[in-house]
């Protein structure tokens, strides 16, 4: 496949990527009633104390290791391969 090709799929499988991120939760929430959502929103939360903070780290830790994980395939990429 050339170059072309190449960046054609990237682009094809970023762009049909975005649209099901975007066009999946729309149709979930489109199928629910309209109520459910407005009492959903005005209804109290409990707080959680502590909880908060180990989701954030949780994030945080995952999100580190995805960048980890781009940053050894790019600098893989700059290597001639092994024979």
């Amino acid at each position: 496949m050339g170059s072309r090709g190449t960046w054609w799929a990237r682009l094809g499988g970023l762009l049909g990527g975005v649209a099901l991120a975007v066009v999946v939760p729309v149709a979930a929430w489109a199928s629910s009633g309209p109520g459910q959502l407005v009492l959903e929103v005005a209804r109290p939360r409990p707080r959680r104390g502590v909880g908060g903070f180990f989701a954030a780290l949780c994030c945080l830790f995952v999100v580190g290791i995805v960048v980890l994980l781009v940053l050894l395939v790019v600098r893989r990429r700059g290597r001639p391969p092994r024979r």
